[in-house]
Parts: C-alpha cells; structure tokens; sequence
C-alpha cells in the first residue's frame, strides 16, 4: 500500500476492487449456470412430432377455435352490452328520483 494516501482512502480502494471482483465473479457464475440450463433443456424436452402430423392437426384445430372464439366473442360482446343497457337504465332512474326530490323540495320552498 501506498504511504502517501491516507488509511481511509486505501482502505476503500481496496474494499471497491473486492467487490468489483466478486460482482465480476457472480456475473460469469450466472451465465455459466444458464449456459447449463439451457443444456439439460434441449436434453430433456421431448422431440417434435413430424412435420405432416403437425401440418394436418392445426387446420381442424384452428376452424373450431376460431369456431369458439367466435362465439365467446360475440356473448361477451353481448353480455357487455347487457351490463351496460342496465348500467344506464340504473342511472336514469336515480337521476329521475334526485330531480323528482328537488323539485319537491323547491316547490316546498316556494309555499313558505
């Protein structure tokens, strides 16, 4: 160490490069670690269907599906629409009550 710098001051050098260090260590574990992981993956993951297999299967998949989505598309749509046909059928209603209130109590008002 050097005698000209102060105590303090080596000390923290000498903290900031063991932790630069042990950063620099941790970050060549963790790709190493995923590196390994990716391995055991690809050794474990089961091998893919032939591609004819694959290409017939989708098309009678995909019509239903579409099939389906369609029709959950269209209750949710309308289910939506339900809600808020009824969102605003509630909310009139309470206007009507809050205006039939005022107008009693101003015509109230106006007998005294």
């Amino acid at each position: 160490m050097d005698d000209d710098k102060p105590i303090t001051e080596q000390a923290m050098d000498t903290i900031t490069t063991a932790v630069e260090a042990t950063k620099d260590a941790a970050v060549t574990a963790v790709k190493q670690v995923r590196k390994a992981a990716k391995k055991a993956a690809k050794k474990v993951a089961p091998k893919k269907a032939s591609k004819k297999k694959a290409k017939k299967a989708p098309k009678k998949t995909s019509k239903a599906t579409k099939k389906t989505s369609k029709k959950a598309a269209k209750k949710s749509s309308k289910k939506a629409a339900k809600k808020a046909a009824k969102k605003t059928a509630k909310k009139t209603a309470k206007k009507a009550t809050k205006k039939a209130a005022k107008s009693k109590k101003k015509a109230t008002k106006a007998k005294r």
